[in-house]
């Protein structure tokens, strides 16, 4: 086996400029680079969650031979992550002749902004939807800025902005489209298929080469943090302060990016953003378009990967319940030896799962419903898109052709400590008639399954009369019930 390369240098393009560091620090965002390091200052820090998009900005990636730029977070978006990358911020847009980019002007001449501390956010989510799209729908842009918070403009001014853009230019001539050639040209140069380590001992940043060489590294280093997307790791340090060295980046391993079909099942690698896996997903599964698209706003889904939200274990976490419902497995690696499980057996308890030391997720295998097969998922938040799931219901049917009951899955999120099946109820339900009156005698099981907690996100009442409620919706629309069910009502104390 070959010696791998090793490159103890960061590189990526800025704006027009080559950046190399040969210090940085593991849990350094982008934001404090961007910041404190090259005093560009119009990218903002609002939240340093991800989801006021003040500091959001476009970054490039090369792509399936493409280059495609995307908005991202700024301030949950590590140093170490952009490795091979080109990162564009407000101050880069310019329009001819030195007059202001067609965005900004937009945005001036429709009162798009007030205190401005937001603007920058909203320029940067409009400008990459415009490069893709030059003539959006109220649609497009709606989903271009789920993730930035204005609390003063008001909404509808931004979007007659968003409109009105390209009166005032052609997305063809932006630089971004035009020197597109001459950036991939760049971008690909510095690819040297060398692993980057900087640090020593502990406090190491570490990307590695391949998928092989990181099964290397996680085997030697199991103690290491991985990060792929970073919006639920950026959060360990933005929020809880917490050491997570050394660091092993893996967000650009384009071996943990393929999303394929074969014979009815969809193998999603772990490092496979939302945004990437939507299209086939919402496609083959169509109950799972919705919710991808209700998973925080743009900027983290473009971040986020659906392997993270899986290996995280999280209670709340918006892909676990439905792949669960579906059948889905999950495939293991150590080293050079794989293993495949049932998804649902991953999750032991709260904040345990069935991953031995230098193990890692590598991919997630999703059978497609066949035909008859009923699917569906529900998620129960506060606001629309927000992150913080209260419950969220999936549910897979199978009826016989006499109307009973052949096969049912159904598995929760947020009323466990896990992501969890409602196994009670299921055995309720096989065998009898898909009827109100079945359906709402197998309601009384859900005690048996579970016996959630209240906290900020929900009472423990709430939570069991949604999870309730979520299963009739369930019945009303896999038989077109019309009229009225019973429903249980919450009432607060």
């Amino acid at each position: 086996m070959a010696k791998t390369k090793i490159r103890s240098q960061l590189r990526f393009i800025l704006n027009g400029q080559d950046v190399a560091l040969n210090t940085v620090a593991p849990d350094e965002t982008l934001l404090d680079f961007l910041r404190l390091s090259r005093s560009l200052k119009g990218t903002k820090e609002g939240c340093a969650e991800g989801d006021c998009g003040a500091c959001t900005v476009l970054v490039g990636r090369l792509s399936a031979g493409r280059l495609v730029y995307e908005s991202v977070n700024a301030c949950i978006r590590f140093l170490g992550s952009l490795d091979g990358t080109h990162v564009v911020t407000v101050e880069h847009l310019a329009g001819e002749g030195g007059h202001l980019h067609p965005v900004q002007q937009a945005m001036v001449d429709f009162h798009g902004s007030q205190c401005g501390f937001c603007t920058p956010g909203f320029v940067m989510s409009l400008y990459g939807l415009w490069m893709k799209s030059p003539d959006p729908s109220n649609a497009e842009i709606e989903k271009a800025l789920q993730g930035n918070l204005c609390r003063c403009t008001g909404y509808e001014a931004i979007m007659r902005a968003a409109h009105a853009i390209s009166t005032y230019g052609k997305a063809s001539k932006d630089p971004l489209l035009a020197e597109r050639k001459a950036i991939m040209q760049r971008l690909t140069a510095l690819r040297d298929g060398a692993r980057v380590e900087i640090g020593d001992g502990k406090h190491r940043l570490i990307v590695p080469a391949d998928v092989d060489d990181f099964a290397r590294l996680r085997d030697a280093l199991p103690e290491a943090t991985v990060v792929a997307g970073s919006t639920d790791v950026g959060l360990w340090v933005t929020k809880h302060m917490r050491d997570i060295t050394p660091v092993i980046f893996i967000g650009g391993l384009e071996g943990l990016q393929s999303i394929t079909e074969d014979k009815g099942v969809v193998t999603i690698g772990a490092g496979v953003t939302y945004t990437d896996a939507l299209g086939l997903l919402a496609k083959r599964i169509p109950a799972l378009g919705p919710l991808i698209e209700r998973i925080g706003g743009q900027q983290v889904r473009n971040m986020g990967t659906i392997g993270g939200n899986i290996a995280n274990g999280s209670p709340i976490g918006d892909t676990p319940p439905p792949l669960i419902a579906l059948g889905a497995t999950l495939t293991l690696r150590k080293g050079g030896r794989r293993r495949t499980i049932p998804l649902e057996k991953f999750f032991i308890a709260y904040g345990k799962q069935d991953r031995k030391p230098g193990e890692f997720v590598e991919s997630v295998q999703v059978p497609v419903p066949v035909k008859g097969e009923k699917f569906a998922v529900y998620k129960i938040t506060k606001r629309r898109d927000e992150d913080i799931t209260a419950a969220l219901g999936a549910f897979r049917l199978t009826l016989a052709k006499d109307g009973t009951v052949k096969a049912i899955c159904i598995a929760y999120g947020g009323m466990a400590a896990t992501p969890k099946r409602a196994s009670a109820v299921e055995k309720a339900l096989i065998g009898k008639a898909w009827t109100e009156e079945t359906v709402l005698a197998a309601m009384e099981k859900y005690a048996e399954d579970f016996a959630p907690l209240t906290d900020m996100r929900a009472t423990a009442d709430y939570r069991t009369l949604a999870a309730r409620n979520l299963l009739l919706r369930f019945y009303v629309e896999t038989t077109g019930t019309k009229a009225p069910v019973q429903v249980s009502r919450y009432e607060a104390a």
